[in-house]
């Protein structure tokens, strides 16, 4: 038997923003790679719990976790009171919390600017703190930041969602040359148009002809990426952007 106590423990990802879309793809992903999952989400219950229901159905414990991700406090008392348990083993953090509230710069106003970038970007920040001293310790861990085409090319309508992502993309880079000699590793993906409720308003038919293989990616596409980097095989990647966009942006 093996002497690493750590090897009994019950090892874990969270999951922001993870009751639905892309998050929720992420999440029965890497319940399917063997791990428990947490599964974060600010206000819609119902879909929680259907999503909850599916993991369990894959054989993996569920945690669901209700809290907004840009308030410290509700971070705290939430992800930080359950990492401070050393019998708690937190080894992938996918931080995918995002929302969009789009318009013009010179019609937006304070709380579409504030609330977009205090998701995505205050977000990464008080969940990736909580969740750091652990990681260091045990000298282990990987973390996925979901940002996105706007954050790469930037998309009018968009400067408050292209400021949060590219922001995160910046800080994606700072923290991997922090954490890499601890053995943590930190990338982004960054999906285009991906067929989800945040895109069903769009034209696909219209859209999909500026996208050279001529469709809309699929959640599922994205979570196998972050699967991936979240596995053995991507231990020696780390400080990178990974493109899923039909070749719309390279």
């Amino acid at each position: 038997m093996s002497s690493d106590k750590s090897s009994t423990k019950k090892k874990y990802a969270l999951i922001t923003g993870g009751s639905r879309g892309i998050g929720k793809a992420i999440a029965l992903e890497l319940a399917d790679a063997g791990y428990n999952i947490i599964l974060n989400y600010n206000s819609n219950t119902e879909e929680a719990n259907k999503t909850a229901l599916l993991l369990k159905n894959k054989g993996a414990e569920v945690l669901l976790m209700p809290f907004n991700v840009s308030d410290r406090k509700q971070v705290e008392e939430s992800i930080g009171k359950w990492i401070s348990d050393e019998n708690n083993v937190l080894e992938i953090l996918v931080n995918n919390a995002g929302i969009k509230k789009d318009g013009l710069l010179i019609w937006m106003k304070d709380d579409e600017w504030d609330s977009v970038v205090d998701t995505s970007l205050k977000g990464f920040y008080l969940v990736t703190q909580q969740i750091l001293k652990s990681m260091l310790r045990r000298r282990r861990g990987r973390i996925v930041n979901v940002v996105s085409l706007s954050g790469l090319k930037g998309m009018p309508g968009q400067t408050n969602y292209s400021a949060a992502k590219a922001a995160v993309i910046g800080a994606t880079k700072a923290l991997a040359q922090e954490v890499g000699k601890r053995g943590i590793t930190v990338n982004c993906v960054a999906p285009g148009f991906i067929s989800t409720d945040m895109t069903e308003d769009l034209d696909e038919d219209q859209l999909k002809q500026h996208i050279p293989l001529n469709r809309f990616g699929t959640a599922e596409e994205v979570a196998k990426t972050v699967a991936f980097l979240t596995s053995e095989g991507a231990g020696y990647i780390t400080g990178e952007v990974i493109s899923i966009n039909g070749g719309l942006y390279t």
